[in-house]
């Protein structure tokens, strides 16, 4: 089952777009779920996103219309995995990895998607997984010196683990690395 990680869009308001490489590699209806870290900022992206998936969850990010009414956390079961989702700002410190940890512990997840740093990766840590999929547009951050790498990520979720690709944006090519989450036998 593929469920499409993605979030940090910011658009209209810091970037124009999704670069069209993401978007050829987007295809309606080849992800069964999307979860969203939120920064949507639009209607029209969350309508974009439902083109791609029927089943679509988002979080509010800092930036998103209070009028849309999404929620702090979501947590979504695909398969044998219960993932969380939380846009990031709410965690103080930012990126804190221990608060990270103890947000995946009060959610019970397995995998935990944030973003807010507009970083793409993931990491295992303490039989957890934790996501950021990093920002869809690459859109500017006051967390980043420097530029945004555009990035997302795709996990395909098998009977007893999850394979991750991290699709990034770099020098106008699409560069992916997968990674392999094993449920563990005591979560």
């Amino acid at each position: 089952m593929l469920v499409l990680l993605i979030g940090d869009f910011n658009m209209p308001h810091r970037s124009a777009n999704i670069s069209p490489k993401f978007r050829k590699l987007l295809v309606p209806n080849k992800m069964q779920h999307v979860l969203s870290t939120g920064n949507l900022c639009s209607r029209e992206t969350f309508d974009y996103l439902r083109t791609l998936s029927s089943d679509v969850h988002v979080v509010k990010g800092e930036f998103d219309d209070e009028m849309l009414k999404y929620p702090d956390t979501k947590v979504v079961t695909v398969g044998q995995f219960r993932i969380g989702v939380c846009h990031g700002h709410q965690i103080i410190p930012w990126g804190d990895s221990r608060m990270l940890e103890l947000l995946a512990r009060q959610l019970d997840v397995d995998i935990l998607v944030t973003g807010n740093s507009y970083e793409c990766n993931a990491v295992e840590k303490s039989g957890r997984f934790f996501v950021d999929p990093g920002s869809a547009t690459g859109s500017f951050s006051v967390n980043k010196t420097g530029p945004v790498t555009p990035s997302f990520a795709l996990l395909d979720v098998q009977a007893d683990n999850v394979v991750t690709y991290l699709y990034r944006l770099i020098d106008d090519a699409v560069k992916v690395d997968r990674i392999i989450y094993k449920k563990s036998k005591s979560t």
